[in-house]
């Protein structure tokens, strides 16, 4: 049987096309690469606060729980340490549920994806971490330098296999991805 990953993002549109590889790479790191990956495909449950609503009331139960683990990965402005550990919590309280794991990507999920393309960008990485308007500013105008707008996601996916190339140097730019794979593995009882 095939150990499954329901990734929860805060836009499935676009985010799914960065956060699919990226979890099934997280997945190969903890000692899981057959793991089965999907993103909860879009629905009623579109940006934070519907998807922290649809999670504190249990709605996602009824059609996920045959997963074996759970990701919440949204933007790190709305999805902040402290919140996100609450969320946690209340969700360890919650009846019939998989493990419940949540990572806000610094600051928004596209930086996930701009890691591994430094050396294209304009501003350097620190400033890039701590952009207000990344996904404008930054993501934008380097999608449409870089990316394939004829390619599903314009390009995400290609662009994001790239930056997987260099696992190791993402999770240095990245260090919320290196915490999260840890606690992954301690989910998973893995020691790798």
């Amino acid at each position: 049987m095939s150990f499954r990953v329901l990734v929860i993002p805060e836009d499935p549109t676009y985010n799914g096309y960065i956060l699919k590889p990226l979890v099934k790479r997280l997945m190969i790191k903890a000692g899981k690469p057959k793991a089965e990956v999907n993103v909860l495909p879009r629905s009623q449950w579109n940006g934070y606060d519907a998807v922290v609503a649809a999670l504190k009331k249990g709605e996602l139960a009824a059609n996920y729980t045959h997963f074996d683990l759970w990701l919440f990965l949204p933007d790190a402005d709305r999805g902040t340490p402290a919140k996100l550990d609450a969320l946690e919590r209340h969700m360890r309280g919650l009846p019939r549920r998989p493990p419940f794991l949540a990572c806000g990507a610094q600051p928004e999920v596209e930086a996930w994806l701009l890691a591994g393309h430094q050396k294209r960008l304009a501003i350097k990485w620190k400033e890039v971490r701590a952009h207000p308007k990344l996904k404008e500013a930054v993501f934008g105008p380097f999608l449409l330098k870089w990316g394939d707008e004829r390619a599903p996601g314009g390009g995400r996916g290609s662009l994001m296999d790239a930056t997987l190339s260099n696992f190791s140097a993402l999770l240095k730019s990245s260090p919320e991805i290196a915490g999260l794979l840890k606690r992954i593995r301690r989910v998973l009882g893995s020691r790798k």
